[in-house]
């Protein structure tokens, strides 16, 4: 592996380019499958914070506590989001995994879904996030019809789906840069790969519409070149005049 200032020199050419086009890219940070606090839920919350990057932190709400709560609740510049309800994989052998798929009742997703977002509402108040982040990123059409009435007021998932289109009440704010290679090491990705990928995903935006920019973090598997590579991320855009780090909630409605 080369150099991180070699691995992000094509990065901040492109952030340049940003600059001198008078343009900001908006980017925002989420990361998955919090319950209780640890040690590398620690580091995320302070590396984040230093960097003065919000943070999208995704509970799984059947099993995380008090504990959680009062870990987080110096930190102003983390929102919490309702991950589903127990991240429980409901699909048969064979399928991929999915907790708010079609394999039950629409009624009783629902049903626990209430009730997760009524969990965390308790325990969080107003520093709960209005985005639902379904487990594995999949739900059923059925069941996003109904988070407009269960008080949701988007849905996350990842790359260019779009489940909450022609919902009313609904946004869609997606991750694109997951930093864990899931098939692979299961650890952080070849960084040379995550930011030629960063790269490719700001020329898009630039020649586009300029549409945010989800970086997905999972603190609980993350090895040294996973926070190496956040951490690194952070330095190179937290404070770059073409580059605005935005809570999640601030892009949604």
């Amino acid at each position: 592996m080369t150099g991180w200032q070699e691995i992000f020199a094509p990065v901040r050419e492109e952030l340049d380019n940003w600059d001198r086009c008078g343009k900001q890219a908006r980017l925002w940070l989420r990361d998955d499958d919090a319950v209780e606090p640890t040690d590398a839920l620690t580091r995320l919350v302070s590396i984040s914070g230093q960097a003065d990057v919000p943070l999208l932190l995704c509970v799984i709400p059947e099993t995380t506590s008090n504990h959680l709560r009062n870990t987080l609740e110096a930190e102003r510049h983390v929102r919490v989001a309702v991950h589903g309800y127990g991240h429980h994989n409901h699909a048969p052998p064979g399928e991929k995994a999915q907790e708010l798929g079609p394999h039950r009742p629409v009624e009783d997703v629902v049903s626990q879904l209430l009730w997760s977002r009524t969990k965390l509402q308790d325990l969080y108040g107003n520093r709960l996030s209005g985005i639902l982040v379904p487990p594995w990123n999949r739900i059923s059409p059925g069941v996003v019809w109904h988070l407009p009435q269960l008080g949701f007021a988007g849905i996350s998932t990842f790359g260019s789906t779009h489940e909450a289109k022609d919902v009313t009440g609904l946004d869609q704010l997606n991750t694109h840069l997951d930093i864990i290679d899931w098939k692979g090491t299961r650890g952080g990705r070849d960084p040379d790969w995550l930011a030629n990928e960063l790269v490719q995903l700001l020329q898009r935006s630039r020649g586009g519409d300029a549409a945010p920019i989800g970086v997905l973090a999972h603190h609980l598997v993350h090895d040294q070149l996973a926070w190496a590579f956040l951490e690194e991320l952070f330095k190179v855009t937290a404070h770059h005049p073409a580059v605005s780090w935005q809570a999640a909630d601030a892009l949604i409605g």
